[in-house]
C-alpha cells in the first residue's frame, strides 16, 4: 500500500515538472520588434521635422535664383527622405519644372508620371505632363492627356480650344469639330469656335453656312458677322436670305457702306432692280465723292430699262469725276436704249442715239478707258449712226436748230442734244 502510494506521487510529480517545462519551453511575446519599428519612425519623423523644412527652403531659394542643376538634386533628396509627403504637388510640380529648364524634358515626364501615382487627379501636374509631351513630339500622349484634362475640368474651354488644335493639326477633323462644339454648348457666342468649325468645314467640302449663321444669329449685333454670312450667302446664290441678314445688319449700323454695297448686290441678283438702285444710292450719300457708286446706280436701271435714272445718273459721274469711265457708262446707257428700242428699219431716233453713244464712248477712249471698244466699233461697222445725209433729209425748221433730239416713246427720257457736225 505504501508502496503504491509511492508511485502516485512520483507520478503526479513527474507530470507537474513535464508541463513546468513545456511551459517554460514557449517563447515569450516579442515586443522588441514593434518597439524597435516605431521607434525608428518616431526618429525619422523627428529628423524630417527638421530636415524637410531646410530642404523646402533650399530648393525654394534655388528655384528663385534659376539654379536648375541644385534645384533638381535637391528635389531629389526631398523625396529620397520623404519630405513629400505634406506637398506632392508642389514637389513634383516644381521637381518637373526644373528638368523643363535644363531641356531634359523625358526626366521631367518621367517626375511627373510619378508624382500622378500619387495624385492621379491633379490638373496641374497633368497640363505639365501635357507640355513635357509636346515638347518631346509625343503627339498621341499629348492628345490623351489634354482629353483626360478636358474631363476632369468639363468647363475648361482653353483646354478644350487645346485639344482641339491638336486634333485639327493631326487631321482629325470629325474629332476636332466634336469638340469645338463641346465649346459652344458651354459658350454659345465663342467667336472662336464658331469660326474654326466653319473652316473646318471648308476645307473637308462640307458647307459651313449653318456655323455661319449660326454664329450671327447667337452675336445678332456684330455687324462682320452678318456681312461675313451675307456675303457667304451671296456665293452659295442665296441672294433673297442675304437680303434679310443685310437688312439687319444695317439696323445696327446704317452708316455700314459695305453694308449696302451687299445690300444692292443682293437685290440686283434677285433682279430687284429698284431695290438694288435704293441701296446704291443710301451708299452714294455715305460719300457723294465716290462716282462709281453713280456708275452702279446707272448699271442696275439700265437693267431695270429705266433709262431715264440710268442716264441721270450716268451724267452724275461724268458730273463729278470727268474720268473716262464716267463717259463710257453715259455711252453704254445709250447704246443699251439703242439696241431695247431700234426699229428694224433704222429709224432717225435709233441713229441719233445710236451717234449719243458713240461720241460719248469716243470720249471715254480719248480718256484711256477702252471697256466698250467693242460696241463703239459695232455702231460704226453697221451704219448705224446718224450722219450728213440724214441732215440733209431733215425739214428745214429742224435744221434751223443746229441739232436734234428723237422724239418717239422709247426715247422720251433723252435730253441730250446731237449738235450738227461742221462738215455736215
Amino acid at each position: 500500500m505504501a508502496t503504491s502510494t509511492t508511485k502516485y506521487r512520483v507520478k503526479t510529480f513527474s507530470i507537474f515538472i513535464l508541463a513546468l517545462f513545456c511551459i517554460m519551453c514557449v517563447p515569450p511575446t516579442d515586443t522588441s520588434a514593434s518597439d524597435d519599428s516605431a521607434a525608428d519612425q518616431a526618429y525619422w519623423d523627428s529628423v524630417r521635422a527638421v530636415m524637410c523644412p531646410r530642404k523646402m527652403s533650399s530648393a525654394a531659394e534655388y528655384y528663385k535664383n534659376k539654379d536648375w542643376e541644385s534645384t533638381v538634386k535637391i528635389y531629389g533628396d526631398i523625396i529620397r527622405y520623404g519630405c513629400d509627403r505634406d506637398d506632392p504637388e508642389e514637389v513634383y510640380q516644381y521637381y518637373a519644372v526644373a528638368f523643363e529648364y535644363l531641356g531634359r524634358f523625358d526626366s521631367s515626364e518621367y517626375i511627373l508620371l510619378k508624382g500622378l501615382q500619387i495624385l492621379p487627379d491633379n490638373t496641374n501636374l497633368r497640363k505639365r505632363l501635357a507640355y513635357s509631351y509636346k515638347k518631346q513630339g509625343k503627339v498621341d500622349q499629348e492628345i490623351l492627356e489634354y482629353s483626360r484634362l478636358s474631363d476632369l475640368l468639363p468647363e475648361d474651354i482653353s483646354i478644350k480650344t487645346e485639344l482641339a488644335k491638336l486634333y485639327g493639326d493631326q487631321g482629325a477633323y470629325d474629332d476636332q469639330v466634336d469638340i469645338l462644339r463641346q465649346i459652344l454648348e458651354i459658350d454659345p457666342g465663342n467667336e472662336n469656335a464658331q469660326g474654326d468649325i466653319a473652316r473646318v468645314y471648308e476645307m473637308t467640302g462640307r458647307d459651313p453656312l449653318q456655323i455661319y449663321g449660326e454664329r450671327f444669329h447667337n452675336n445678332p449685333d456684330n455687324v462682320s458677322y452678318g456681312l461675313d454670312y451675307a456675303d457667304r450667302l451671296l456665293n452659295a446664290e442665296r441672294p433673297e436670305d442675304a437680303i434679310d441678314v443685310l437688312k439687319q445688319v444695317i439696323s445696327q449700323d446704317n452708316t455700314s457702306k459695305v453694308a449696302y454695297r451687299q445690300l444692292a448686290k443682293a437685290y440686283d441678283r434677285s433682279e430687284m432692280f429698284q431695290q438694288a438702285s435704293e441701296s446704291y444710292e443710301e451708299l452714294f450719300k455715305l460719300d457723294p465723292r465716290d462716282f462709281r457708286v453713280a456708275i452702279q446706280v446707272s448699271e442696275v436701271n439700265i437693267a431695270g430699262d429705266n433709262f431715264g435714272k440710268a442716264i441721270r445718273w450716268a451724267e452724275k459721274a461724268v458730273t463729278s469725276s470727268k474720268s473716262g469711265e464716267a463717259y463710257a457708262q453715259r455711252g453704254n446707257v445709250y447704246y443699251k436704249s439703242f439696241q431695247e428700242c431700234r426699229s428694224a428699219d433704222i429709224s432717225i431716233d435709233d441713229r441719233i442715239v445710236a451717234s449719243l453713244a458713240h461720241e460719248s464712248f469716243t470720249v471715254a477712249e480719248e480718256n484711256n478707258y477702252r471697256r466698250f471698244h467693242n460696241s463703239l466699233v459695232w455702231l460704226e461697222e453697221n451704219e448705224v449712226l446718224f450722219g450728213r445725209s440724214h441732215w440733209f433729209m431733215l425739214d428745214a425748221n429742224k435744221k434751223k436748230q443746229g441739232y436734234v433730239k428723237p422724239d418717239s416713246e422709247c426715247y422720251k427720257w433723252v435730253e441730250k442734244k446731237l449738235d450738227k457736225d461742221p462738215n455736215w
